[in-house]
């Protein structure tokens, strides 16, 4: 019990240090004057996935790259089918007024590129370079994408920015930026170092491997903050932010996790995840394509049927 207690506490600490980071880098930047533009196309991206990066550094310092490649494809196959899935059983999803295309795209090309590099048995520093080479195109293609949305938008949408920004507090005093970035730059290894031991000590008590318990566990705390995330947008009627959050999501989480981490030390690739993990992580995400380029809208019967899908995929990998 006291393993489980830990792990929990960890992953308490993650999704509370990650908050606290992204809150003191958000106020900082916009303090010193970089524009929220640049803020919300970096800083918040990176900051909210700073416990995956995190974890993924644990689990292959403490020989454990089994729990770092599930987390990035558990969490990628959980952002499709229930972190989309159980807002639209909640409120439903107007997919149809979104326009993701260009994104949904990159992420599939990501999706891909990430495969390919897999078959080759394991991520080392040569795979690592191209997976950080392709998210930096990609950061580039987002911002000439922003800017041109940005001159094409009334002068009143740039105040807007700022005060839709996550994170963002106008009025946040010097000591509580210094406060956030504290807990956060402390909270993230402490809550990963807790949550990885434990995560591995779980899957040998039980007899299972560190992919499985990377591929669930892991996965689905890590997954919480973009759930939370997209239960909010679901609420407000914003779509495009609920699909946004998950598209962009899943293309740090394939790019710059595994690519980090594989700079650190090689990242072998369980034949599981050659077999079964990431073709369901690609069909999961081909299965948004009506939605992004069709424009249907995902009403409580396809939330019903993404979640539904999510809980076999869980009960095939445990079993």
């Amino acid at each position: 019990m006291t393993v489980w207690l830990l792990c929990g506490l960890g992953l308490v600490i993650l999704v509370l240090a990650g908050d606290a980071l992204v809150k003191g880098a958000v106020n900082l930047a916009l303090r010193v004057g970089i524009p929220a533009l640049i803020v919300s196309l970096t800083i918040v991206a990176f900051g909210t996935s700073a416990p995956e990066l995190l974890i993924a550094i644990e689990a292959v310092l403490q020989n454990a790259p089994g729990i770092a490649l599930g987390n990035v494809v558990g969490s990628n196959t959980a952002n499709i089918l229930l972190v989309l899935g159980l807002p639209a059983i909640i409120s439903g999803l107007h997919t149809s007024g979104c326009d993701t295309r260009a994104t949904y795209v990159q992420m599939l090309i990501a999706s891909v590129l990430f495969m390919g590099l897999a078959f080759v048995g394991v991520f080392v520093w040569w795979s690592a370079l191209i997976l950080l080479a392709a998210l930096g195109a990609m950061l580039y293609l987002a911002s000439r994408q922003a800017v041109q949305h940005r001159r094409d938008a009334k002068a009143a949408a740039a105040v807007e920015t700022v005060d839709d920004l996550e994170g963002a507090d106008p009025s946040m005093s010097w000591a509580k930026i210094a406060m956030f970035l504290a807990l956060g730059l402390v909270g993230l290894p402490l809550g990963a170092d807790l949550l990885v031991e434990n995560a591995a000590v779980i899957a040998r008590r039980y007899g299972v491997s560190d992919t499985v318990i990377g591929l669930t566990l892991v996965a689905v705390g890590t997954s919480l903050p973009e759930l939370a995330t997209t239960v909010m947008a679901a609420l407000r009627r914003q779509a495009d932010v609920a699909l946004g959050n998950v598209i962009g999501s899943n293309m740090f989480n394939l790019l710059a996790i595994i690519g980090v981490a594989a700079l650190i030390n090689p990242v072998p690739v369980d034949a599981q995840f050659l077999t079964f993990d990431l073709w369901v992580m690609l069909g999961a995400s081909l299965l948004i394509f009506p939605f992004v380029f069709l424009r249907w809208d995902m009403g409580r019967l396809w939330g019903v049927v993404l979640t539904a899908l999510y809980v076999g995929y869980i009960v095939v990998v445990i079993a």
